[in-house]
């Protein structure tokens, strides 16, 4: 059971409270055309929530069929009709198994996608609201929804043929992609990469139901022992009696930057009153585009950082997060933090131009860089997460280290572009020292050089985000 402490804050960004716990809003303020104010002055003296969060819905989904059940399972699986699905598709069953998306029970039937696409939260039974601001769902083709016919019941096997889940009360309903789409990403251009990998050339149609999965989703990649659920990670938290979670979803590679924006935030949620936080670093698992890091290289970079001490292995869990990736911005950030509160964080830190990317066919930003901050201080359903905004973060060339941005100064600071640092990287040619972990930066020079021996001294040059 949480308790709650009472303490003086020195916490500099103005605060919401509501029902004990802390809603931190970003410094900047928020114009009068957002019509929202809160409700509650800051005071000095605030409740802190010690322990974890509970999960949307107050109960975390586990849609795996019990062990003894299984050769069941299979035997029914094989006699219902089948619909093979992708591989983003079957990291969608791995996130709706474990719980991340609580408290959905599977892919979303229209109702549920619906309310997801135009309000990014559905209601529960109870008349209460969660967040889910992307859609989870299955397309299938006019082929597959014939061959289904009157059947309630499909099963859904991989690439090889082998069951992964059945599929139950079903519902099929049509595909609007162009209001999917629109409504996702907040423009049709062609080039978005989720679109064109999942979207395009996907079916006309898409079926929900209640998910069955047969067996735990595992990769064999060397990295399943990475994949804590949402009831291992909180499991873990337990075990390190943390009274606070804060996570850090990324992307890319960890430079110093990011970890003074980590170890910060612990310094700061001590100040606040905690014992003893825990840091949740949460790389993105699930697809990205081509030009990104992939997985395996950035959890050999992440295990660097945390061997050369930039990062305290007492005080951080590291964790790979199994969802997709949308470049959704502000709409997808809002997945992320939800996904976050389900794993049992009540702090979530983020940064500019959160979930973003550029724009594919123009040359800017495809969505505003500090949108992401300000919908998740006012997303329905994220009441109850405590939102922790980056401070800017440059290389300080008077102290020779990653600093917080002072403009009283701002000719002492050097801003390193991920453009930038990826060209020092493929040229082997070292950041200013304190950018980055000598380790970490081995790791990264290593990806690109094997990129350049694979393909003849050539590089594609990555989308600018």
């Amino acid at each position: 059971m949480a308790s709650t402490i009472f303490v003086q804050s020195s916490f500099p960004s103005k605060c919401l409270n509501k029902s004990l716990n802390t809603h931190f809003l970003p410094s900047y303020k928020l114009h009068d055309s957002l019509s929202f104010k809160p409700r509650i002055a800051f005071q000095k003296r605030f409740p802190v929530r010690a322990g974890l969060i509970e999960p949307d819905g107050g109960k975390l989904v586990d849609l795996h069929v019990a062990e003894p059940e299984r050769e069941l399972k299979k035997r029914e699986a094989a006699s219902l009709p089948r619909v093979k699905i992708t591989r983003i598709d079957l990291q969608w069953v791995h996130v709706l198994s474990e719980g991340w998306a609580s408290p959905l029970t599977g892919f979303m039937r229209e109702s549920e996608f619906l309310q997801t696409l135009h309000f990014n939260s559905f209601r529960l039974g109870d008349g209460s609201f969660v967040n889910m601001s992307v859609p989870i769902v299955l397309a299938i083709d006019d082929s597959q929804k014939e061959r289904i016919g009157e059947s309630n019941r499909v099963t859904l096997v991989d690439s090889d043929d082998n069951p992964v889940a059945i599929l139950t009360d079903i519902e099929i309903y049509k595909h609007p992609k162009e209001e999917r789409i629109a409504r996702t990403w907040g423009t049709t251009a062609p080039g978005l990469p989720y679109v064109e990998e999942t979207i395009t050339n996907a079916g006309n149609w898409l079926i929900g139901g209640d998910l069955e999965v047969i067996e735990p989703i595992k990769y064999h990649d060397g990295l399943d022992r990475f994949r804590l659920s949402p009831v291992e990670l909180r499991q873990e938290f337990e075990r390190r009696n943390a009274d606070a979670v804060f996570a850090f979803q990324l992307r890319n590679p960890v430079h110093n930057g990011h970890a003074l924006l980590m170890t910060d935030t612990r310094r700061r949620l001590l100040e606040m009153g905690y014992k003893n936080p825990i840091l949740l670093l949460h790389p993105l698992g699930g697809y990205t585009k081509a030009d990104d890091v992939p997985l395996s290289w950035r959890m050999k970079q992440h295990e660097k950082v945390l061997e050369d001490g930039v990062l305290d292995p007492e005080t951080t869990v590291v964790s790979i997060f199994p969802s997709p990736m949308h470049y959704a911005g502000p709409t997808e950030v809002q997945w992320h933090a939800k996904a976050r509160i389900n794993a049992g964080a009540n702090f979530y830190i983020v940064g500019r131009d959160p979930a973003g990317m550029g724009h594919p066919i123009e040359k800017r930003d495809l969505y505003d860089a500090n949108h992401g901050k300000k919908v998740l201080s006012m997303a329905p359903g994220l009441e109850r997460l405590n939102i922790l905004p980056f401070r800017v973060a440059a290389y300080d060339q008077t102290q020779g280290k990653m600093a917080f941005f002072e403009p009283s100064r701002a000719q002492d600071f050097l801003f390193i572009s991920g453009t930038k640092m990826r060209t020092l990287a493929k040229n082997k040619e070292n950041p200013p020292n304190g950018f980055m972990c000598p380790g970490g930066w081995k790791v990264l020079v290593e990806y690109y050089d094997s990129l350049t021996s694979s393909n003849n001294g050539r590089i594609h040059e990555p989308i600018p985000a």
